[in-house]
């Protein structure tokens, strides 16, 4: 399925939300079961008024990293930067931080609510570099589909 066609169902599960995390929880679904290289997806949300994440609705296998410092790893660079972060190879980061060695790509977006950053969608990637610039606008409607709501 491809992004155009992925972009009227993220639509219609914000639309017809009851909870918010079970929409995420089913975007986080729809994501990983539509688009192949997707083998992990998840929210990080900031977590009060702490400076670290904390892990949201995910879909994939379970994670350690239900917490995440700000700054640690992509998910950490990202709370801080306010900005995409594409990582075609993990291995070429010395600040990855490592959820399974089948993990060969990442990419982070941030969610913002009236300008600030609450948090951010998380993919990783069994295969090297498959991001495109097709899959940041892409996830960019669905971080604002999603802030439509919260």
């Amino acid at each position: 399925m491809n992004f155009n066609e992925l972009k009227p169902k993220i639509s219609d599960l914000v639309s017809n939300s009851s909870s918010l995390d079970t929409t995420l929880k089913d975007i986080c679904e729809l994501l990983k079961s539509s688009i192949t290289y997707y083998d992990w997806v998840g929210f990080y949300f900031k977590n009060g008024e702490k400076e670290e994440l904390k892990i949201g609705p995910y879909a994939g296998a379970t994670t350690d990293h239900e917490i995440i410092p700000f700054g640690k790893g992509i998910c950490g660079q990202v709370a801080v930067s306010n900005e995409n972060f594409v990582v075609p190879d993990v291995n070429s980061q010395d600040n990855y931080i490592g959820c399974s060695l089948n993990v060969k790509s990442e990419i982070v977006i941030p969610l913002f609510v009236n300008n600030i950053n609450i948090g951010q969608i998380d993919i990783d990637s069994n295969t090297i570099d498959p991001f495109t610039q097709e899959d940041e606008r892409f996830l960019e409607f669905v971080c604002e589909s999603v802030a439509s709501i919260m």
